[in-house]
C-alpha cells in the first residue's frame, strides 16, 4: 500500500496528462498486487473490513484502492472527482474480482445525505453518486456474466440494474441541473444491456419503461424523456408504445406529422398547454443543445445507407426548430439554440436538402440579428456565417446551393450588405468555375418574375442581376474563365445596346435564351451599359493565362485565346446585328459616323496581321481603336472626334507598308508628309491623355493598358507631352480654362438641334452613382449659401429701416419715413458687400475643385510614367523623368501629397531599385541633370525632399558609371562637398555623401585626397569632424585596385593633418572635445590595421609610433584631456599597433635577409658607422 498511496494524490490534479499517467501508473501497479495475490477463506474473519467482502478476493492494496476511489468522487478539490472516475472505470474493467452488488452498494453507503449537510457538501455527494454509477456502467460491471474468481456468485443481475435505474431518477428529481447528466447515464445502461448477451435483457428493458414512464406519463415529458424513447422504441418493437406514449403522441411515431407540434413544445421546453411556460423540472437554461438534439439528428438523418429515417427531417425542421424556436414570440435563449441545431444540421444534410433548412422565420433571425453587433445573439448569428464558409472551403460543391439560398426568397439578394459581413462574397472566392458558371445561369433566370410583380420591383431585381454580375468580375478571388465572363458580358451587350425581339432558345448567347417580359427599361438598360465598361475596366487590367499551341504566359486585358476583352464584347454586337430576327440594334446610327466605325473596324483587322515586331505596338492601337468602336455604340458619340486622328496615325505607322506598290507617277504625286505633323505615337499618347480626363474607370483602363503596349515606341517628344501635363499652374488659370470650355460647350449646344439636346438629357437623367450624388450635394450646398445671402440682405433691410414684418398694418406701411441720401449710399455699400463675397465664395469653390480635378488627373498621368519606367528601363529616355519627379516629390502643396508620395515612389522602387540602367543615355544630358539635382540639394532644407534628391543623384551616379564616366560624378560630389564644409548656412545633409559613400565605395576612393584637403578649409570643427566621418566611410571599404604608394602616401598626409589637429585642440581651450578626438583616433587605428592588409611593405614609411607617443604625452599632461581615459587608452592603442606593424615587417625582412644568405651583423654594423658619420 505504501507504493500506491502518493499515486492518488496526482489523481487530483488539474492537469490532464498528470491525471492520466497517475491512473496508469496505479492500475498496472494493482494489477501486479492482484496476480501475486492468494484469495483467502471467508472462515479466517479477516475478510470484512467494512462489511464490503472486498478483501476476500482482492489484496491489500485493490480494496483500499477500490474504497479510495470511491470515496475520493465526493471530494471537491482541484479535478478529482474527474481523476478518481477515470481510475475506478478503468479498475473496474481490469479486475473481475468484485461483484456489480458490491460496488454499488459501496458507491451508495457512501454517498448518502443526511440533514447537516450544507449545500455544497449535498451537490458533492450527488455528484460523487453520478460518477460511481457511470463508472460501474461504463466498466461493463453492469452487465458482465463473468463469475468472480474462487466464486459462482452472479457479477450482475436484475436486481442490481433496477436498483441502478432507481438511484439515477432520484438523483435527477433531486436537483433539475443534474436530470441530464442521470438521463444521459441510463441511456449508457440500456445501450450496455443491449450490447450484452445477459438473460435478464428483456426483462431489464421491460424494467426500464416500467420505471420511466411511471410518472406523470399522461403530462410530464421532457427531452430527456423523448431521447430515452427513441432508443427504446427499436429495441422493444412488440410494446405497445401507442399507450405508452398516449396521450401526449398518436401512434407510435414520435416524427409523424401530426406530433412535431408537441414535440417542437418539449424540445423548446414549454408546457403543454401553455408555450412560454416553463417545465418546472427543467431548471435553468443552458447553452449547450441537450443530447436528445443528436438522438433525434440520428433517427431523422441516419449516417448509413441501409438505415431508414423514421420522418421527414424538412417537415420536422419547418415545425420544431422554425416555427417554435424561431417564432417571434419565442425567447433569445430559445433562438439561441435554434442557430445551434442548423448549424448541426448544415454538417449532416446532403447538398440538394440544403434549401429545407433555410427557412423564413431563421433566416429573418439570422439577417436582423447578424446585421447589428448590438443584438442579442450577433455572436452566434456571426459564427454561423463562419460555419458556413468553412463548411464550403471544405466542399466547395455546397457554394452554389447556399448562395441560391442566402440570396433566394427567404434571404436577400443585399445579403453582404443588410448584414455587413462578406458571406456571400466568402463564398464565392472558393467556389470553382462550374459552381459560379451556375450561379450566373440561376441569375438569367430571374430577369423574369413568375408572379406579377411591379415596374420597379423587377427593375430592381434586373439591376441587382447586373450588379452581381458586376461583383462578379470585380473580385480578384473568383476564379476567372473565359466561358462565365462572356456569358457575363453577353448579358450586358444584349440588353444594355439591343432590344429582344423574339428568344433563340438554342443559340450561343445564353442572354437570347431568355425573353424579358415586360421589356427592359431605359434607366435599366443605360445600367447595363454602365456595367459593360466597368466590367471591361476591370478585366482590362486583369492578369490572364494565355495559351498558344504548347507555351502559356500570362497577359492583361485579354482572354485564354489572346484577344482583348474589349474585342469579344464587339465580335458579340457583330454577331447580334447580323440577327435582326431576335434583336433590333437600340440606338441608331446615322451613315456618316458608321462609315466611320466600318473605316475602324477593318483598321483593326489590318492590325492583326502586322508582323511579329510590330505586333505589341499594333495590339496598343487596336485597343484604342476598340474602345472607339464601343463606346460609340453605348451612346458616347462625343468619343468619335479623335477617331479620325488616330485612324491617320495607325495608317502611316503600320498600315502603310502593307499597301501594294503604286507607280512612279503615282509617288510623284504624293506630298511627303511635314516635318510639323505629330509622329503616330503622339498622336495615340494624346488620345491616352484625353482618355485620363474622363471620370470613367474604363477609359482609364483602357489608355493605361494601351500605353504600356507601345512603351517601346515612345519617342523624346512623347515624354516631352506626357510631362507638360504635370506641370503646375496656378488654380485661376485652371477656373479660366474651364469657364472658357463652358462658354465653348454652351455654344455647341446652342448650334446642335432639338434631338439632340433631348438625347442629351436623357442621358444626362438616366446617368447614376457618383455623379448624380455629387451634383445632388453640390445643389444643396448652393441652397444653403443662397439662404444665407437671403438672410444677410434682410438684416442689412432691417438694420437701414426697410425691413417690413408680416405682422404690421397698412397704416404703419404708410407712415414709414423715407431714406435719405446717406442711408441709401450706405445700404448700397453693404449689399455690394454681400453680393462680393458670395461671388468671392464662388471663385474659391471653383479653385479649389479645379486645384483637386488637376491633382486627380496629374495622378493618372503618372501611371503612364511608372508604366514607362517599369516596362522601358534602360531607356535613355528615363533621364529626361528625373527632374519633372523630383519637382513633384518635393514641391507638391500639401493638398498634392499623394501626388508628391507617388512620384517619390516611382523615382526610389522604379528608378533607383531597377537592376538596369540606361546604357546609351547621353554623357552631356545625364551630367546636366546631376549638376540640377545637385544644385537643388545645395537649397533645399526639406529632410523629405534631400532623400528624393539623393535617391535620383545614386540613380545618375549608376548611369555615369555605366557609361564609363565616373570621374563627372566624383567631380560632382567634390564640389558639393566642398560647398557644404566651407558655408555653414548649407542645408545640405550629411547623408547625401554618407549614401553615395557607401553605395559606390570605389568612386568614394578617388575623392579621398578631395575630403582631407577640405577638412582644412572646413567652417567649423563639426563640419570638419564631418568630412573625417566621410573618410573612414570611404577607408572602411578598401580599394584593391589603388596604387600602394598613393594610398601610402595620402595615409601619410592623413596622419599629419590628424596630428597637427589634436595637438592643436591640446593646446587651444576651444578645440576638439574627448569625444571627438577618440573618434579621430579610431579613424587613424582603422587606417592602420587596413594599412597592414594592403601594403604593409609601406607601413614603417606611412605610420611613426614615436609621433603617436609624444601625442600620448602631451594629452597625458593636458589638463583637459589627463583625466579622459578613453582617449589616452585609444591613443596608446594606436601607438603599439603602429609599433608592432614596424616590428612584424622588420622581423619578415631579417628573415628574408637571412633565406638569401645576408649577414644582418655587418647590417647592422654599416647603420652604426652611417649613424657615427651623421
Amino acid at each position: 500500500m505504501s507504493t500506491t498511496l502518493p499515486l492518488f494524490w496526482k489523481l487530483s490534479s488539474a492537469s490532464k496528462k498528470e491525471r492520466v499517467d497517475a491512473s496508469v501508473k496505479l492500475i498496472s501497479t494493482l494489477e501486479q498486487f492482484q496476480a501475486l495475490h492468494v484469495p483467502q477463506s471467508r472462515s479466517d474473519g479477516s475478510d470484512n473490513e467494512g462489511g464490503d467482502g472486498l478483501d476476500a478476493l482482492n489484496s491489500q492494496d485493490v480494496s483500499y484502492s477500490i474504497r479510495r476511489l470511491v470515496r475520493g468522487l465526493a471530494s471537491p478539490r482541484e479535478s478529482s472527482r474527474l481523476g478518481f472516475s477515470v481510475a475506478l472505470t478503468e479498475l473496474l474493467s481490469r479486475i473481475d474480482t468484485v461483484t456489480c452488488a458490491q460496488v454499488v452498494a459501496l458507491i451508495v453507503d457512501s454517498t448518502k445525505r443526511n440533514g447537516s449537510m450544507n449545500g455544497q457538501e449535498e451537490r458533492d455527494v450527488l455528484f460523487a453518486r453520478l460518477f460511481g454509477i457511470a463508472a460501474v456502467v461504463r466498466a461493463g460491471l453492469l452487465v458482465r456474466q463473468t463469475p468472480s474468481t474462487s466464486s459462482n456468485a452472479p457479477v450482475s443481475s436484475l436486481e442490481t440494474y433496477q436498483s441502478v435505474l432507481t438511484y439515477l431518477l432520484e438523483i435527477g428529481e433531486a436537483k433539475s441541473w443534474l436530470m441530464e447528466s442521470a438521463w444521459w447515464t441510463i441511456g449508457l445502461a440500456i445501450d450496455a444491456v443491449q450490447a450484452s448477451s445477459v438473460p435478464w435483457r428483456v426483462e431489464a428493458l421491460d424494467a426500464t419503461i416500467k420505471v420511466v414512464y411511471s410518472k406523470d406519463g399522461d403530462s410530464f415529458w421532457t427531452q430527456d424523456k423523448v431521447a430515452i424513447t427513441l432508443k427504446l422504441q427499436p429495441l422493444t418493437p412488440n410494446h405497445a408504445w401507442d399507450k405508452t406514449l398516449g396521450p401526449m403522441f398518436k401512434g407510435q411515431n414520435i416524427f409523424a406529422s401530426n406530433n412535431l407540434v408537441s414535440l417542437g413544445r418539449i424540445l423548446k421546453e414549454s408546457a403543454v398547454d401553455e408555450e412560454d411556460t416553463l417545465n418546472s423540472g427543467t431548471g435553468s437554461w443552458k447553452a449547450q443543445l441537450h443530447v436528445a438534439w443528436n438522438v433525434i439528428f440520428d433517427r431523422l438523418l441516419p449516417s448509413g445507407s441501409e438505415t431508414t429515417p423514421q420522418g421527414s427531417f424538412s417537415e420536422f425542421f419547418r415545425v420544431v426548430v422554425d416555427e417554435s424556436l424561431f417564432t417571434p414570440s419565442s425567447s433569445p435563449e430559445r433562438k439561441y439554440w435554434g442557430f445551434q441545431v442548423f448549424k448541426k444540421a448544415l454538417a449532416r444534410v446532403k447538398p440538394t436538402e440544403l434549401p429545407m433548412l433555410f427557412t423564413k422565420n431563421l433566416m429573418r433571425n439570422w439577417i436582423n440579428h447578424l446585421s447589428n453587433k448590438d443584438r442579442y445573439l450577433h455572436n452566434i448569428s456571426l459564427d454561423v456565417a463562419k460555419h458556413i464558409q468553412t463548411l464550403v472551403q471544405s466542399s466547395p460543391s455546397l457554394g452554389f446551393p447556399l448562395i441560391l439560398q442566402l440570396t433566394g426568397i427567404n434571404g436577400s439578394g443585399q445579403f453582404d450588405k443588410l448584414t455587413r459581413t462578406k458571406t456571400v462574397e466568402s463564398i464565392l472566392t472558393v467556389m470553382d468555375s462550374a459552381g459560379i458558371k451556375s450561379y450566373i445561369l440561376s441569375l438569367l433566370e430571374q430577369v423574369n418574375s413568375p408572379a406579377e410583380e411591379e415596374p420597379s420591383a423587377i427593375d430592381s431585381r434586373r439591376t441587382w442581376i447586373a450588379d452581381q454580375f458586376a461583383a462578379l468580375v470585380r473580385n480578384g478571388s473568383i476564379p476567372k474563365t473565359d466561358e462565365w465572363i462572356q456569358i457575363v458580358l453577353d448579358y450586358y451587350v444584349v440588353n444594355g445596346l439591343f432590344v429582344v425581339r423574339k428568344k433563340s432558345e438554342n443559340n450561343l448567347i445564353h442572354a437570347l435564351r431568355v425573353s424579358a417580359s415586360p421589356p427592359f427599361t431605359e434607366a435599366v438598360q443605360q445600367h447595363c451599359r454602365e456595367r459593360l465598361l466597368s466590367c471591361l475596366g476591370v478585366l482590362n487590367a486583369h492578369l490572364m493565362v494565355v495559351k498558344q499551341g504548347e507555351h502559356t504566359h500570362k497577359e492583361t486585358g485579354v482572354a485564354s485565346d489572346g484577344e482583348f476583352w474589349t474585342s469579344k464584347a464587339l465580335s458579340t454586337i457583330a454577331l447580334l446585328d447580323k440577327d435582326a430576327k431576335h434583336v433590333k440594334p437600340l440606338i441608331d446610327i446615322d451613315e456618316e459616323v458608321q462609315a466611320l466605325l466600318t473605316k475602324t473596324e477593318k483598321t483593326v483587322g489590318q492590325l492583326r496581321k502586322t508582323n511579329d515586331d510590330q505586333r505589341e505596338v499594333a495590339k496598343g492601337f487596336e485597343l484604342i481603336l476598340s474602345s472607339f468602336l464601343l463606346q460609340c455604340r453605348c451612346g458616347e458619340t462625343d468619343s468619335l472626334e479623335h477617331l479620325e486622328a488616330i485612324l491617320e496615325a495607325t495608317s502611316k505607322m503600320f498600315l502603310s507598308e502593307q499597301t501594294p506598290k503604286k507607280s512612279k507617277k503615282s509617288k510623284s504625286q504624293t506630298t511627303p508628309p511635314s516635318e510639323d505633323d505629330p509622329s503616330p505615337i503622339d498622336v495615340l499618347v494624346d488620345v491616352i491623355i484625353g482618355f485620363l480626363e474622363k471620370a470613367s474607370a474604363f477609359t482609364r483602363s483602357v489608355a493605361n493598358e494601351s500605353f504600356s503596349r507601345v512603351t517601346s515606341a515612345v519617342q523624346g517628344s512623347t515624354l516631352e507631352l506626357i510631362l507638360s501635363q504635370l506641370e503646375r499652374r496656378e488654380p485661376s488659370e485652371l477656373v479660366e480654362e474651364d469657364e472658357d470650355e463652358e462658354m465653348s460647350s454652351g455654344d455647341d449646344v446652342d448650334d446642335a438641334n432639338e434631338e439632340e439636346d433631348e438625347e442629351e438629357d436623357e442621358e444626362e437623367g438616366s446617368s447614376s452613382g457618383e455623379a448624380g450624388s455629387g451634383e445632388s450635394d453640390s445643389e444643396e450646398g448652393d441652397d444653403e449659401a443662397a439662404d444665407e445671402v437671403r438672410k444677410k440682405i434682410e438684416d442689412a433691410l432691417k438694420a437701414s429701416g426697410m425691413g417690413v414684418g408680416k405682422d404690421d398694418s397698412e397704416e404703419d406701411s404708410d407712415e414709414e419715413e423715407l431714406m435719405d441720401d446717406e442711408q441709401m449710399m450706405a445700404l448700397d455699400d453693404t449689399l455690394a458687400n454681400i453680393f462680393r463675397s458670395r461671388t468671392h465664395e464662388r471663385k474659391s469653390k471653383k479653385r479649389v475643385d479645379a486645384q483637386r480635378e488637376a491633382t486627380h488627373f496629374k495622378n493618372r498621368v503618372l501611371d503612364l510614367v511608372d508604366i514607362f519606367v517599369r516596362r522601358e528601363p534602360r531607356s535613355p529616355l528615363n533621364v529626361r523623368l528625373l527632374l519633372p519627379l523630383v519637382e513633384l516629390a518635393t514641391k507638391s502643396t500639401l493638398d498634392e501629397r499623394q501626388l508628391s508620395d507617388k512620384a517619390s515612389g516611382i523615382l526610389k522602387s522604379r528608378l533607383v531599385k531597377s537592376k538596369d540602367v540606361p546604357t546609351t543615355a547621353l554623357r552631356d544630358e545625364v551630367e546636366t541633370v546631376l549638376r540640377e539635382v545637385h544644385r537643388r540639394a545645395q537649397k533645399s532644407h526639406a529632410s523629405d525632399a534631400l532623400g528624393v534628391l539623393s535617391q535620383a543623384s545614386l540613380y545618375l551616379c549608376r548611369i555615369l558609371i555605366s557609361l564609363g564616366e565616373e570621374d563627372v560624378a566624383v567631380t560632382m560630389f567634390q564640389e558639393s562637398f566642398d560647398d557644404y564644409v566651407s558655408r555653414k548656412a548649407s542645408p545640405l545633409a550629411f547623408s547625401f555623401f554618407q549614401d553615395w559613400a557607401r553605395r559606390f565605395p570605389t568612386l568614394g576612393w578617388k575623392l579621398r585626397d578631395s575630403v582631407l584637403e577640405s577638412s582644412s578649409k572646413a567652417v567649423n570643427l563639426y563640419r570638419r569632424c564631418q568630412a573625417f566621418q566621410l573618410l573612414q566611410i570611404i577607408l572602411n571599404q578598401p580599394d584593391k585596385e589603388g596604387e600602394p604608394a598613393a594610398i601610402a602616401a595620402f595615409y601619410k598626409a592623413l596622419q599629419k593633418t590628424i596630428l597637427d589637429l589634436v595637438t592643436l585642440s591640446v593646446d587651444d581651450d576651444c578645440g576638439l572635445s574627448p569625444t571627438q578626438i577618440k573618434d579621430l583616433l579610431k579613424l587613424v587605428l582603422s587606417c592602420i590595421r587596413q594599412t597592414r592588409k594592403t601594403t604593409e611593405s609601406l607601413t614603417i614609411q606611412v605610420w611613426d609610433p614615436t609621433a603617436w607617443k609624444a601625442l600620448h604625452d602631451k594629452l597625458s599632461s593636458s589638463n583637459r584631456f589627463k583625466s579622459a581615459s578613453s582617449v589616452l587608452n585609444m591613443c596608446r592603442q594606436v601607438e603599439s599597433t603602429a609599433a608592432q606593424c614596424k616590428q612584424t615587417v622588420g622581423k619578415r625582412k631579417a628573415e628574408s635577409d637571412e633565406a638569401t644568405g645576408t649577414d644582418p651583423s655587418k647590417k647592422s654594423n654599416r647603420k652604426k658607422q652611417k649613424k657615427r658619420k651623421s
